[in-house]
C-alpha cells in the first residue's frame, strides 16, 4: 500500500512537471533534461513564496549579463563562473515560463520581457568577448563582427521563437500559443494614450517593430495564417492539425538549433581553449545559414498548405 500511495505521488508530480512544459514537439531534450526539471523546482520555489514570473526573469537579466562580464577576464577559473551563472540564467528563464503556466499568470508583458532577457544576455556576451579579444591583440574592427553577429543572433531567435509559437498555434489553439500579429497588436496599441500610459505605448511600439520583422521574413506563412484565421477563426479543424503536426515537426530540431543550447555548447568550448572570438563566426557562418534553411523550409510547409486549403475549400472538415 505505500508502494502504491508512492507511484500516485510520483505520478502527480510528473503530471505537473508535464503540464508546465508547452509542448514535447518544441523542446530540446537538454531542456527536458536538465533546464526544465531545475526551472520546475524554482518555479515551485517561487509560487510557495509568491515572487512573479516577471520577477523571475528580471533576476535572470542580472545573472546574465553578469556571466558575460566574466567572459571578459582570460582567466579560465573566472570564465567557468560565468558558465555556471549563464546556466543558472537559463534555468531561471526556464521557471519563469514554467511557472506563468503553474500559475496561469501569463501577460503580453511578461512574454515580452522574457524574449529580450536573452538578448540581454548576449549583449553583455559580445562586448565582453570583443574587448577581451581586443586586448588580447585583434584590431578594432572587430566590433564589425561583434555587431553582426549581434543582428544575427537576434534574427535567428526571434524567428525560432515565432516558428515554436506558430507549431504550438497549430496543435494547442490560440490557448495554447503566445502568437501574436501585428494587426492585433497595433489595435491595442492604438488604444493606448502617450500621455496615460507611456510605458505600455513605448513597450507595445518596440514588440509591434518586433513581429513586424518576424512576418516580413515569413510571406507564405503569413498568408496561412490569414486564410486559417478567417475561415476557422481560433476552432482548428482536427484534420489540419494533425497534418501540419506531420509537416512541420521535424524543422522544430531547427529552431532549437538556432537558439540557447547549442550555440552555449560551442561557446564554453571555445572558452576553455582561450579562442572566445570564433563564437561571432560561428554565429554568422554556421548558424545563419541553418537560419536561411529553417525559413526556406517553414515557408515551403505554408505554401503546401495555403494550396491544400485554397485547392480544396473541404479540406478539414
Amino acid at each position: 500500500m505505500q508502494r502504491e500511495q508512492v507511484n500516485v505521488i510520483e505520478e502527480e508530480k510528473l503530471s505537473a512537471f508535464e503540464q508546465s512544459l508547452k509542448s514535447n514537439d518544441t523542446e530540446e531534450k537538454i531542456d527536458i533534461w536538465f533546464y526544465r526539471p531545475i526551472g520546475f523546482r524554482i518555479a515551485q520555489i517561487c509560487a510557495k513564496i509568491g515572487i512573479t514570473p516577471n520577477a523571475v526573469t528580471i533576476i535572470s537579466i542580472f545573472f546574465g549579463v553578469a556571466a558575460g562580464i566574466l567572459f571578459y577576464y582570460g582567466d579560465l577559473w573566472i570564465n567557468v563562473i560565468g558558465m555556471l551563472l549563464l546556466i543558472f540564467a537559463n534555468s531561471l528563464d526556464s521557471a519563469d515560463g514554467q511557472l506563468a503556466r503553474m500559475t496561469d499568470n501569463k501577460s503580453r508583458f511578461g512574454r515580452i520581457l522574457d524574449g529580450f532577457a536573452g538578448d540581454f544576455w548576449f549583449a553583455s556576451i559580445h562586448i565582453a568577448i570583443c574587448l577581451r579579444s581586443i586586448n588580447e591583440g585583434w584590431p578594432d574592427w572587430l566590433w564589425v563582427f561583434c555587431i553582426l553577429a549581434g543582428v544575427s543572433h537576434m534574427i535567428q531567435s526571434a524567428m525560432a521563437d515565432y516558428y515554436r509559437n506558430v507549431h504550438l498555434f497549430f496543435i494547442k489553439g490560440k490557448a495554447g500559443s503566445e502568437l501574436d500579429n501585428t494587426r492585433d497588436l497595433k489595435v491595442d496599441y492604438d488604444a493606448l494614450s502617450w500621455k496615460k500610459n507611456f510605458f505600455s505605448k513605448f513597450v507595445l511600439n518596440g514588440y509591434m517593430g518586433y513581429t513586424r520583422n518576424q512576418e516580413k521574413l515569413s510571406p507564405k506563412l503569413q498568408k496561412l495564417l490569414h486564410i486559417v484565421k478567417s475561415r476557422y477563426k481560433d476552432d482548428l479543424p482536427k484534420q489540419l492539425m494533425v497534418d501540419f503536426r506531420m509537416k512541420n515537426k521535424p524543422l522544430m530540431k531547427y529552431t532549437n538549433i538556432v537558439q540557447f543550447n547549442t550555440r552555449v555548447i560551442f561557446l564554453f568550448v571555445w572558452l576553455f581553449i582561450g579562442q572566445p572570438w570564433i563564437y561571432f563566426f560561428f554565429d554568422m557562418f554556421v548558424l545563419n545559414p541553418i537560419l536561411i534553411y529553417m525559413c526556406n523550409r517553414q515557408e515551403k510547409v505554408s505554401g503546401y498548405f495555403v494550396d491544400k486549403l485554397t485547392n480544396d475549400p473541404t479540406y478539414g472538415e
